[in-house]
């Protein structure tokens, strides 16, 4: 049957024990605040995208939305193309990579673009997680190469925009589909 030895009680005590000691080391671990990762304020996110027309900035819990108005002339001329490419201009960016860097708090960014009548055009969300070093890298030149020749050989900004709705989780408003 059970031996019941002073030497069995003992390390029955010490079996019962050890859950009970570990409790008492974990549980104040599980209780500590983690700090607060931080965020960017609107100042800091309008002062970071370098925009020639208006743009604004808002956080909506810890995702940056960034909202610019796009030319009518770029959504007459370019059509299609230049409806969708806006978010990916603003997106993937330097800026937008420096904001994850500087803020670990980030999750995500999300670009807007509208009319000058104010009916959204196109938006984009990229979070934090979805681009490594690698793929950051070929974001850039992307975006670059768009960005500086993109008037005179639309099909970047088609490359730009299939990099896009790669990378991220997208809607464009039907209007200016041609739909």
């Amino acid at each position: 049957m059970w031996n019941r030895t002073p030497e069995f009680r003992k390390g029955l005590r010490l079996i019962w024990g050890l859950p009970i000691l570990i409790l008492a080391v974990l549980l104040p671990t599980g209780c500590r605040e983690e700090a607060e990762l931080p965020l960017p304020t609107v100042h800091d996110l309008e002062a970071a995208y370098l925009y020639e027309g208006t743009l604004s900035a808002a956080m909506s819990g810890n995702v940056a939305e960034i909202t610019i108005v796009q030319p009518e002339h770029h959504l007459e001329r370019g059509g299609v193309t230049w409806a969708k490419v806006g978010p990916y201009i603003i997106l993937l960016s330097q800026e937008t990579q420096e904001l994850f860097r500087e803020y670990p708090g980030l999750a995500g960014v999300r670009a807007i673009t509208i009319s000058s009548d104010g009916t959204e055009v196109a938006r984009a969300l990229l979070l934090r997680a979805t681009l490594n070093d690698i793929t950051w890298r070929r974001a850039l030149h992307i975006s670059g190469l768009a960005r500086r020749d993109g008037t005179q050989r639309p099909a970047l900004l088609e490359d730009l925009v299939r990099y896009g709705e790669d990378h991220t989780e997208y809607e464009y408003n039907p209007k200016y589909l041609g739909s």
